[in-house]
């Protein structure tokens, strides 16, 4: 039988954090976790879009427990202010789902000079979970699900010596290399827990061919790009619905059956139910993920020390 909202288990007591919550596939898993009575934070740049997210929610669930936080991904300066006001008043953290993204866009840069798909993307959730690592890690039991795309297929591994893409950007390729990263990040995360002994487990989803308004966005940003068109009708035409394409990573994050390294996705690549896949050769490229590692650290200055982040969870 296919996985449904209905197989998320009891969630009361657990903390789920959930970026880019106010809209598409993040409104509908954080939803979904609230339903099943997870305390929910809602991070999102725009707070009136998250506001009215918020409405959403309260609307089917009276009794959601949901909070909103101001997190803007293509900050560090944010991220740190976010990451310590989390700390600060939640004890727990039992999912994070790095969720939120930019597709297909202009090129631009970050706050910190980060080509803006790969700083979002990629770095932004590299810093935050680096940041909420001892919270994660002092959770029995706590995953980390980051969301990548099948984009990842025409993306290459970040070259050190240029990640920005300066003089080379094309803005499909700089997604598939943004979301190549978050499929890396979230195998090379695993392994890094797995040899500290943590009890955090790292997972990657995709949510298939889905009808969210990161298609809608991408045709706005490029004044009605051509390929940006296209996929826009595509998904409006053909798409799955939101709520259904939360699927996978709502499937990796509450799942009792789910392990750390595995990737959930439609059984039909770009639609169906949502089911594990086997993870390709190219997805255990060890020097991709060690390169992507260094190259994340140096560019914002935050090691991943999971050793570090339980020594800290400890005191």
């Amino acid at each position: 039988m296919s996985w449904t909202e209905a197989d998320i288990p009891d969630l009361s007591g657990r903390v789920a954090l959930v970026t880019g919550a106010n809209g598409g596939l993040g409104l509908e898993t954080a939803r979904a976790l609230a339903a099943k009575n997870a305390h929910v934070i809602m991070a999102a740049r725009n707070q009136e879009k998250a506001g009215h997210a918020l409405d959403g929610i309260r609307r089917t669930a009276p009794n959601a427990s949901v909070a909103i936080r101001e997190l803007d991904l293509a900050s560090l300066d944010s991220v740190a202010h976010f990451a310590r006001s989390v700390l600060a008043d939640t004890d727990r953290l039992d999912v994070l789902v790095n969720n939120a993204g930019v597709m297909g866009i202009p090129e631009r840069q970050t706050l910190d000079g980060f080509e803006m798909q790969f700083g979002v993307n990629h770095l932004g959730h590299y810093a935050l979970t680096t940041r909420l690592l001892p919270l994660l890690v002092r959770t029995t039991g706590s995953r980390v699900v980051t969301v990548t795309s099948t984009a990842r297929h025409g993306g290459k591994p970040v070259d050190p010596s240029n990640p920005h893409l300066h003089g080379n950007y094309k803005e499909w390729g700089a997604y598939g290399q943004s979301k190549l990263a978050n499929l890396h990040f979230a195998v090379g995360l695993d392994q890094r827990l797995r040899r500290a002994g943590a009890r955090t487990e790292s997972l990657a989803a995709h949510p298939g061919l889905s009808n969210t308004d990161l298609q809608s966005n991408s045709v706005r940003e490029t004044d009605g790009g051509r390929s940006q068109r296209f996929w826009h009708w595509l998904v409006s035409n053909v798409g799955m619905e939101a709520a259904r394409g939360a699927l996978p990573q709502l499937r990796a994050a509450t799942d009792p059956h789910a392990s750390g390294g595995e990737l959930y996705a439609p059984r039909f690549v770009s639609t169906g139910a949502a089911v594990r896949r086997p993870l390709l050769r190219r997805s255990h490229d060890q020097e991709a993920i060690d390169t992507l590692f260094m190259v994340s650290e140096r560019e914002t200055g935050l090691p991943l020390d999971v050793v570090a982040a339980m020594e800290a969870a400890r005191r």
